[in-house]
């Protein structure tokens, strides 16, 4: 059998085209991964359900423990508490707590050397935005 006798068999001869690179939204990624994490040994089974190469969904685990991918890993700031003796800013003595009961003030001292004093009953997202914006 040479390429002459088969040329009558062949009446169609079709391309599949495999080389374009699928894009995954972060969102996806994310579903991927935790239905990998869903349960042991899921990662192969995953990859084949959703025809990736298992080296990219290791990849994917690897940045969604590291925070980077998807929301935002959360982070912490160091804190060191000063005793009543020292004070932070001037080397005196903390503020004492307002007598009606309210709030205190906490002073907060940021990486970048500014200062911060707000009041101890400060919603924490809201303290989260305001050290975000100023310890740029």
């Amino acid at each position: 059998m040479d390429i002459l006798t088969d040329r009558s068999r062949v009446e169609r001869l079709e391309i599949v085209d495999t080389g374009r690179r699928r894009r995954f939204s972060e969102a996806e990624k994310v579903r991927i991964v935790e239905e990998s994490l869903s349960a042991p040994r899921m990662a192969s089974a995953t990859a084949r359900r959703h025809q990736i190469a298992v080296p990219l969904l290791f990849a994917w685990r690897k940045a969604y423990r590291e925070g980077r991918l998807g929301l935002e890993a959360p982070s912490f700031y160091p804190v060191q508490i000063d005793g009543v003796e020292a004070h932070a800013g001037d080397g005196g003595a903390p503020p004492e707590p307002p007598e009606n009961g309210s709030a205190s003030p906490v002073e907060i001292v940021l990486r970048n050397g500014r200062r911060m004093i707000v009041r101890s009953d400060i919603a924490p997202v809201v303290l989260g935005h305001l050290l975000d914006v100023v310890d740029r």
